[in-house]
């Protein structure tokens, strides 16, 4: 039996529940509100105002003696984590956002009256408190309360030891309380912040312009991948959530927009693994008269910027691997990293059977509809994208998993397109970008009529697109960062649903 969202009618009270039967504690919580109400005493503020970040008093009072107060007083507001009851006197931890800070109640000072009511108190209630700043004999420093008041009440009861939970399902589902419980993954996501925060910044001072393209999209194009599809009922149209901004950004650098970036989210319909949530964030950015070599500088110094305002250094711990992003990296072609790093010699001379028994020879489940680039890339991934622990840019991939990216001169088999890799992780997608929009309708034509689903789409050719490419295309060179597997190496994550607020779940069943 699934579990569904029940409003339940208990002792008066409403509560918004997942569960039947009730626990103990939380009718012994659900009471406590009743009879708090009845009393008028309010337990669910408007607001609080006054009050001072707990890392600004930190900050500012650190310094203070062993038994020194301050004279003026300061009001703070926050959860109550840790009650310690010492007869008449009771500390407790309280926590916001920017820290904790300890909290003295002492009967003496507050009265019977309310330091019964801060002995009433919950682990996990939200308060406000005023008073002093000292530091305790144990060089602790605290606040002592002169006055408090219950900004929001508490029903359910926090974890104890969320360490300790194995069910880590649980701990994506109910982030809240995983944010709460343990500071490490609030660590991982202010982190996050951090490296986006450094992306814009690099690419603005560089001269690009951050803009918004649609994220419902008549036909979803700039990759291949299955989109999730929806339906607008005033036009009556058929709709799908963009698996990738390309061909936007690619029209705005026809209308003249030199350098653009969009850092937003992507959707594809497709399975969860642990480097894999339908709903995803990309950056990516276009620059005229640029190519894939310009792009594979501009990438590397992008990189380290972000690595060194992250971290601090040039060096990351990625799954017991140090990456060392310092000096050049290296730069291999598809065809000679299969070479190097899995000896096999592949040509794309060879037949389709020639490549399909080397395929099979590594174990390999190959198609019977792949392409020789297909078959090529399938290679590359079971042989040589494992080993590709230090950044490195592979490329010249072939023109037929490469629908819009320019050929390579001299070579037809092959376009200007490279990957970019790193703790065995691909991490950004980028070409020089096909401007011919004669070639560029029969590599569409090619894949609308493809027998694999994913590179076929919604089997429509973006018209308008070519038609924008008619009115002239600049050189141009465009990429797609994945910040999110950016993300996990930077913090050493084990899942993509670690570095994702609220990553996408099954439903919750019983």
């Amino acid at each position: 039996m699934k579990a569904e969202n029940k409003i339940t009618k208990l002792n008066a009270e409403y509560l918004l529940e997942l569960e039947e039967p009730l626990s103990e504690p939380l009718k012994v919580k659900l009471d406590k509100v009743k009879a708090l109400k009845k009393s008028g005493e309010v337990i669910y503020r408007k607001n609080y105002a006054g009050r001072i970040c707990i890392k600004d008093i930190r900050e500012k009072y650190s310094s203070l003696e062993v038994g020194q107060k301050t004279e003026d007083t300061f009001k703070i507001a926050g959860r109550v984590m840790i009650f310690r009851k010492h007869g008449k006197a009771t500390f407790a931890d309280v926590r916001d956002f920017t820290g904790e800070i300890q909290l003295y109640a002492n009967l003496k000072n507050i009265g019977e009256e309310k330091y019964n009511k801060f002995l009433d108190l919950d682990i996990g209630d939200w308060i406000g408190a005023e008073g002093n700043i000292f530091k305790t004999r144990t060089g602790e420093l605290s606040l002592s309360i002169t006055d408090f008041v219950l900004l929001s009440k508490t029903i359910r009861t926090l974890p104890e030891k969320w360490h300790g939970l194995k069910d880590k399902e649980l701990r994506y589902r109910q982030r809240y309380l995983d944010f709460l419980i343990n500071p490490d993954v609030k660590k991982t996501f202010l982190s996050r912040i951090k490296i986006i925060e450094a992306l814009r910044e690099f690419l603005k001072d560089r001269g690009f312009l951050e803009v918004e393209t649609p994220m419902l999209q008549p036909i979803p194009g700039g990759a291949a991948a299955r989109p999730f599809a929806t339906h607008h009922n005033a036009l009556d149209i058929d709709l799908y959530l963009r698996i990738a901004p390309e061909l936007y950004l690619k029209r705005l650098i026809i209308a003249g927009f030199e350098k653009v970036f969009e850092l937003n989210r992507n959707f594809r319909n497709e399975g969860i693994s642990y480097k894999h949530n339908p709903e995803f964030t990309m950056l990516e950015f276009y620059q005229a008269f640029s190519d894939y070599n310009d792009l594979m500088d501009l990438t590397e110094e992008l990189i380290k910027f972000v690595v060194q305002k992250t971290l601090g250094n040039l060096s990351a711990n990625y799954r017991g691997n140090i990456i060392n992003f310092e000096g050049t990296w290296q730069r291999k072609t598809m065809i000679g990293a299969i070479y190097d790093f899995g000896g096999i010699k592949l040509s794309f001379d060879s037949s389709i059977e020639e490549l399909t028994s080397i395929a099979k020879s590594l174990d390999l489940k190959i198609n019977k509809d792949y392409s020789k680039g297909k078959i090529v890339e399938e290679i590359f991934e079971a042989v040589v994208q494992p080993k590709l622990i230090q950044p490195t840019f592979i490329k010249d991939y072939p023109i037929d998993i490469s629908p819009l990216a320019r050929k390579k001169p001299g070579d037809g088999n092959l376009t200007e397109r490279f990957e970019l890799f790193m703790g065995g992780e691909e991490i950004a997608n980028a070409f020089s970008e096909l401007t011919d929009p004669a070639d560029q309708l029969q590599r569409f034509k090619k894949q609308v009529k493809s027998k694999d689903d994913e590179e076929r789409v919604t089997g429509k050719i973006d018209v308008d697109f070519l038609r924008a490419l008619e009115y002239g295309m600049p050189p141009t060179g465009g990429e797609g960062i994945g910040i999110d597997r950016l993300v996990m190496i930077l913090t050493n994550s084990n899942s993509i649903r670690d570095v994702i607020l609220f990553p996408l779940m099954r439903a919750e069943s019983d």
